[in-house]
């Protein structure tokens, strides 16, 4: 009986430390990469960090609601990550020249502002400043850098419809993505009662930077995606992504350069696929990817909307 007793020791041993061989713990690491982690320590150290530099992070804490702080900090560090890869993959380097006169005004060194400001938004806020502002700084301009190395290229052509509650968004994505020809069906039909449905319907960037921003600009060729354009209206966009063109100069009248912010948060999208090549599994404890986000939500049940693969589809 010496040799089972041994064996069931080593084998709990090896639970323990997350199994011989078998990489970093979930258990201590806040997301697992394919290639390296980010401890719990990390981001408590972070969220300690702004409960005692940050009155904003103070009130949270009251609040019981630092919670939201952690998932945000998570959410950085997720990107932190994209933008290393997408770097590395686009030759990216990050202007010396904006990353040193930025760091010269560091808005970040200003107080979080809670008065008018999207509750959504103050944690995010918090943990910007929580971080080391230099390496904040240039994951910014590598994301305009990125942004603006794509945009005038960048166009997308998709199917969608309307709808006017999560609910009834979250049913046609999943019917959608059930049966590649419900897509069809559910567009003409709702076409035909006066919604605002479409066909091949094609979008470039620099025809609409901020519509440029959302997850059909991140997406491949043949998802699902339902998402709410703008917190400020009721109506939510069901659709299906036909065409990613990320090669084709644009050739559209009547726009403008797009803003440095604009372009920002196109470079964030863009950083969609590196985030899912990335392998990242997230600990629990904070919640889960929310990729029309590009953040991390409590739950399933709280992300901002939805991306599916179609039935059949080789898309993970």
């Amino acid at each position: 009986m010496g040799r089972p007793r041994a064996l069931v020791t080593v084998l709990a041993a090896c639970l323990l430390v997350a199994g011989c061989g078998a990489g970093p713990s979930q258990v201590r690491a806040a997301i697992l990469f394919s290639d390296n982690e980010v401890s719990t320590d990390q981001v408590q150290f972070l969220i300690d960090k702004a409960v005692q530099e940050q009155p904003a992070a103070q009130q949270l804490s009251q609040q019981h609601k630092l919670d939201q702080l952690g998932r945000a900090i998570v959410g950085q560090y997720m990107l932190h990550d994209a933008v290393r890869r997408a770097a590395q993959r686009e030759g990216l380097v990050a202007d010396e020249n904006a990353v040193s006169k930025t760091l010269e005004q560091d808005p970040l060194a200003q107080p979080v502002s809670t008065t008018g400001v999207d509750p959504s938004q103050i944690a995010t806020q918090i943990a910007y400043r929580a971080r080391d502002h230099r390496e904040v700084i240039v994951d910014n301009v590598l994301m305009q850098e990125l942004g603006a190395k794509y945009v005038s290229n960048l166009s997308v052509t998709f199917d969608y419809t309307t709808v006017t509650d999560r609910d009834q968004a979250v049913a046609k994505a999943n019917q959608m993505a059930a049966d590649p020809g419900a897509a069809t069906r559910l567009i003409q039909s709702d076409a035909a009662t006066g919604k605002d449905a479409s066909f091949g319907f094609k979008v470039p960037a620099v025809q609409s930077p901020d519509l440029a921003a959302t997850v059909l600009y991140g997406v491949q060729p043949g998802t699902v995606v339902a998402f709410q354009p703008s917190s400020q209206y009721a109506t939510w966009v069901v659709g299906v992504v036909r065409a990613r063109d990320l090669s084709t100069p644009q050739s559209v009248d009547n726009t403008s350069e797009p803003t440095a912010n604009q372009l920002v948060a196109i470079g964030a999208r863009l950083l969609q696929p590196y985030v899912d090549a990335s392998g990242a599994k997230i600990n629990p404890r904070y919640g889960v990817w929310d990729p029309v986000a590009m953040n991390v939500a409590a739950s399933e049940a709280e992300t901002t909307g939805l991306v599916l693969s179609t039935k059949g589809s080789t898309q993970p």
